[in-house]
C-alpha cells in the first residue's frame, strides 16, 4: 500500500461547536500477488473538508465497483454502483449525495461528517461473475478549539510558592503539550505534569521560570495552541554591588558612587554614611570631598513585592596627596669596601616607600639591607658597580611621588681590575706567570751553551785534521794518512753550517771508532 498523506485542517465557522475530523485506517492481508488495497487521501481531514479512497491494484477483469458502509458487502448498506462501460452511477440506500465514484473506483466523499466514521468496502465485480473486496476502518477525530490557560497566580514570589497553570477545555482522545519561551517542556523535577498532561505545576518557583508559557492540544487530525501567558516571578534584592571598587580617593575631587542589586521588580536604594541617612537614590554623588568624607557607605536595596531587604558597606578614605620626598647620604663619596647609608625623608604617613637605581627599581644583594618602613638603605661594603644615582618613591593609595636623584661616587684602586678575582687568585696567578718566564729562561741559556760548545769541538776536530794532512808526502790505501782522510770525510761539514740549529749534530755523524782514531793521531 502507498504512504499515507500529511495531516490536513478544515476550517469552520465559531458558531459550529463540536467538529469532526476524519481518517482511514485500512486493512489487508500480505499478498503472494498485488492486491486491491484502498489509500487514504489526504490521511486527516477535518469536519467540512474532503476525503479520497484512492484504489490500488484492481482486477484487469473488472467491468463495475460496489462501495459499502460498513465491513461486509451489505447491500442494505450500500452507498453506490458503477458501471465501467457506461460509466453510469447507481445510488445505493446509504447514499448522501456528497459521494462520487470514478471509473477507476475510487471513492470521494466531501465534506466529511461525524457520521461518516467507521468501515467502508469496495467490492470489484469481474466479467466471470466473481468479485473482490477490500476494507478500511474511517476514524473520527474533533476538530479542537483555540485552548486558553489558567494559573493561580502569575506573580509569585521566589522559593516561596508553588504555580500550577491548567489548560483548557478538556477534552477526549486529546494530547496536551507545554511551551515555555518557545521551548518544549518536559515533566520532571521541579515540573509534574498531571491530569493527563493537562495540568502543569512549578514547584520552588525561581526567577529562572519567568517567561510566557503556552499550551497545545494536539490529536491526528489537527492541533491548535493557546495564546501566551506571562509568569512574572518576583525576586531580590540580592546583595548590593557598589561601584567603583577604589575606597581611596583624594581631596577637592567628587565623590561617585553607584549601587546595583538584582531584584524583580526593581529594588529601591538608600545611602548611609557612618549609619546616618544620606540620600534615597541609586547614584550618589558628593562633590569638593575632603577629610571629614571618610566612612564607612552603606547601600541599602530593598523590595516591596518580596518584602526583602539586603545592604553592603563600603569603606571610603579621603587622604591628601603625598609630598615629594627627598634623599640623605652618610657619605656621596665612598671608597670601595666601605659602607653607606641612604636615607628616605617624608613627612607623610601611611606611605610605602619605593628605591630607585638608576632610574630603575632597585634589586637588592646581600650586601644591602633595608629598615623596616623601607625609609634606610644600608649597602655594606660598597663596591664599584655601586656608584650611580638613586632616588626613593613614596606613595599611597591617591599619588606617589619620587625624590630628585643622590649621585654616589665610589673611589677604588685602578690597579686591581674588577674582574672579580680574589687577592689570593691574582697572586697565584702572578707567580704562575714569573714561574713561567725563569723556564723559559733557563731553557734558552741551555740551548745556547750547548750549541757555542758543540762549535768549538767540531773546529779543534778540523784544526787537528789539517795539521796531519801537512805531514803526508803521498796517498796510500794503506797509510795512515789514508785513514785520516776517511776519518775527515766522515765528519760531512755540511752539518755545522750556520743554518744549524745545534752543535752537536756534526759529532752524530761521525763513526766512534774513526773518531777515535782521529784522536789518537
Amino acid at each position: 500500500m502507498e504512504p499515507r498523506s500529511a495531516t490536513s485542517h478544515g476550517g469552520c465557522a465559531p458558531w459550529q461547536g463540536l467538529l469532526l475530523a476524519a481518517s482511514l485506517l485500512t486493512f489487508q492481508t500480505t499478498p503472494t500477488t498485488a492486491q486491491l488495497a484502498i489509500e487514504l487521501v489526504p490521511f486527516s481531514v477535518a469536519k467540512g473538508g474532503d476525503v479520497l479512497l484512492l484504489v490500488h491494484n484492481l482486477p484487469q477483469n473488472t467491468i463495475g465497483y460496489k462501495w459499502f458502509k460498513g465491513e461486509r458487502s451489505d447491500s442494505s448498506r450500500e452507498i453506490a454502483a458503477y458501471v465501467i462501460s457506461t460509466m453510469v452511477t447507481t445510488p445505493g440506500p446509504v447514499f448522501s449525495d456528497r459521494e462520487t465514484i470514478y471509473p477507476n473506483g475510487s471513492l470521494l466523499l466531501r465534506n466529511v461528517t461525524q457520521q461518516d466514521t467507521g468501515y467502508y468496502t469496495l467490492q470489484a465485480l469481474k466479467d466471470n461473475f466473481w468479485s473482490e473486496d477490500a476494507s478500511g476502518q474511517f476514524r473520527v477525530y474533533r476538530v479542537l478549539p483555540k485552548p486558553f490557560l489558567t494559573t493561580n497566580n502569575s506573580n509569585p514570589v521566589e522559593g516561596e510558592e508553588a504555580v500550577a497553570f491548567t489548560c483548557e477545555p478538556e477534552m477526549g482522545n486529546t494530547t496536551y503539550l507545554w511551551w515555555r519561551n518557545g521551548q518544549s517542556l518536559q515533566g520532571g523535577g521541579r515540573l509534574q505534569l498531571s491530569n493527563g498532561n493537562k495540568s502543569l505545576t512549578i514547584f520552588n518557583v525561581t526567577r529562572d521560570d519567568t517567561g510566557s508559557y503556552e499550551c497545545e492540544m494536539w490529536n491526528e487530525a489537527n492541533s491548535n495552541r493557546s495564546d501566551p501567558l506571562t509568569l512574572n516571578v518576583s525576586y531580590g534584592p540580592d546583595a548590593p554591588i557598589i561601584s567603583p571598587p577604589d575606597s581611596y580617593f583624594h581631596p577637592g575631587t567628587t565623590l561617585n558612587l553607584s549601587c546595583y542589586a538584582a531584584s524583580n521588580p526593581p529594588a529601591q536604594y538608600s545611602w548611609l554614611l557612618n549609619g546616618s541617612s544620606l540620600q534615597s537614590t541609586q547614584e550618589l554623588s558628593i562633590p569638593d570631598i575632603s577629610a571629614n568624607n571618610s566612612g564607612s557607605y552603606t547601600c541599602l536595596a530593598s523590595n516591596p513585592a518580596t518584602g526583602l531587604n539586603t545592604s553592603t558597606v563600603k569603606n571610603v578614605t579621603v587622604t591628601e596627596l603625598v609630598s615629594t620626598p627627598s634623599i640623605q647620604a652618610s657619605n656621596t663619596t665612598v671608597s670601595e669596601e666601605d659602607s653607606v647609608v641612604l636615607s628616605c625623608l617624608s613627612s607623610d604617613t601611611g606611605i610605602s616607600i619605593q628605591w630607585i637605581f638608576n632610574n630603575q627599581s632597585l634589586q637588592l644583594t646581600e650586601r644591602m639591607k633595608l629598615s623596616q618602613n623601607s625609609s634606610t638603605l644600608t649597602i655594606n661594603p660598597v663596591k664599584r658597580q655601586d656608584a650611580g644615582e638613586y632616588q626613593c618613591e613614596v606613595s599611597n593609595p591617591v599619588s606617589s611621588r619620587r625624590s630628585d636623584p643622590l649621585s654616589l661616587q665610589v673611589n677604588y684602586d685602578p690597579t686591581q681590575e674588577s674582574s672579580g678575582l680574589s687577592v689570593g687568585a691574582i697572586v697565584g696567578i702572578v707567580i704562575g706567570v714569573v714561574a713561567g718566564v725563569a723556564l723559559i729562561a733557563a731553557l734558552v741559556y741551555f740551548l745556547f751553551f750547548r750549541k757555542i760548545g758543540g762549535a768549538s769541538n767540531l773546529h779543534d776536530l778540523t784544526e787537528h785534521k789539517l795539521s796531519v794532512s801537512s805531514h803526508n808526502p803521498g796517498p796510500s790505501d794503506n797509510s795512515p794518512n789514508k785513514v785520516d782522510e776517511i776519518a775527515y770525510s766522515s765528519l760531512n761539514f755540511n752539518t755545522v753550517q750556520p743554518k744549524q740549529s745545534t752543535s752537536d749534530s756534526a759529532f752524530s755523524t761521525v763513526p766512534e771508532t774513526v773518531y777515535s782514531e782521529v784522536k789518537k793521531k
